[in-house]
């Protein structure tokens, strides 16, 4: 099982610094593309992500019964597979899970859905994340599809950097 975050992705983030925002550069892609109706995955797909593709999946929602039913799942997003979440009763839940938690959210508001949340990692680390989900239509209308990105850094431990100078 891989378990340290930091082994996986650097000593301080999943995500590089610089991408804080890849949240926000997916939903601006997501609403150039829409133009008025649902965008499509295969309108998404010419978009040019560049290195953030690497943070984003794709769900189909028709072949997700009871889990997500992954078309496309970045290099780096896919590794938070095996990495688990210390749980009060469910040990089994990983990163990843906690990540697509919120495609129905998307689906139900017709909207992007951000999040911001705070995990606890099986070791005690602390993992701050950000993801967004928003709908997909192969028609424009219906959705069929969500697409999503993750980006996150872990915690620092001890007192804050700041102080109070005289």
């Amino acid at each position: 099982m891989l378990s340290d975050v930091a082994e996986l992705f650097g000593d301080a983030a999943i995500a590089p610094s610089a991408d804080r925002r890849l949240t926000r550069r997916l939903v601006d892609i997501w609403a150039r593309a829409a133009r008025g109706q649902f965008p499509s995955w295969d309108a998404m797909q010419a978009s040019d992500l560049g290195d953030d593709w690497d943070w984003v999946f794709a769900v189909d929602l028709e072949k997700s019964v009871g889990f997500p039913f992954f078309i496309f799942l970045g290099d780096c997003l896919a590794k938070l597979s095996d990495v688990h979440l210390s749980g009060e009763g469910d040990w089994t839940l990983t990163l990843l899970d906690k990540a697509t938690a919120d495609i129905y959210a998307a689906v139900a508001s017709e909207a992007p859905h951000y999040r911001d949340d705070a995990v606890t990692l099986c070791d005690g680390r602390r993992l701050l994340f950000r993801a967004v989900t928003a709908p997909l239509a192969d028609d424009g209308q219906v959705i069929t599809h969500v697409i999503g990105a993750v980006s996150g850094r872990l915690a620092l431990d001890g007192p804050p950097s700041l102080r109070l100078v005289d």
